[in-house]
């Protein structure tokens, strides 16, 4: 099983992201040990929300573009309203979403972010959760909603709010110990 050590965790994000879904997971996964990269859809550095205005940003590592799903054990998706809503539409946002679905490997999306895994049709048939805004959404597509901090199902994590922080970060330490999970296809 891999350690969380010798993890390589990918962070995909944009403008917008909810600062605090972005930066526990960054700040904690690395403290644990694991090499965490930033990948987004622009260059250089991402602004954050912080709760009801522009925060403060940080550097991207990577261009989704680039990304080479080979080289990570383990993607997590930041919510907010904006971030999700914009890496939903873009191609090459999409591609590193699907790939890491289809790779088995652990996938973890918190507050709005399960939009991305709407988008992929990666809920249909699943147990999530998310921020109680888009429950009708995950509902619609598929998945029994589940008012839990963290919702697992065969490696994709989901979770609904920054209130449920220190969970998610501690379901993605877990499952990445537990490895590659054989996905069913939705």
């Amino acid at each position: 099983m891999p350690s969380i050590d010798s993890a390589h965790i990918l962070i995909l994000s944009t403008d917008g992201y909810e600062r605090s879904e972005l930066r526990v997971p960054l700040d904690e996964l690395r403290k644990r040990g694991a090499n965490v990269k930033i990948a987004s859809i622009k260059e250089n550095s991402i602004k954050s929300w912080d709760k009801t205005d522009w925060g403060d940003s940080v550097g991207v590592d990577l261009l989704a573009k680039d990304v080479d799903v080979g080289q990570f054990d383990a993607l997590v998706l930041p919510g907010g309203q904006i971030n999700p809503d914009k890496l939903r539409i873009d191609g090459d946002a999409m591609r590193v979403v699907r790939e890491f679905l289809s790779s088995g490997k652990i996938v973890a999306a918190i507050c709005h972010a399960p939009w991305l895994l709407i988008e992929a049709d990666a809920l249909r048939g699943r147990q999530a959760t998310s921020y109680r805004s888009i429950r009708t959404d995950v509902e619609n597509a598929g998945a029994t909603w589940q008012d839990e901090m963290v919702v697992t199902d065969q490696g994709i994590i989901t979770s609904r709010s920054p209130d449920d922080l220190p969970a998610f970060v501690d379901k993605i330490v877990e499952e990445i110990r537990e490895g590659r999970h054989e996905r069913r296809v939705a």
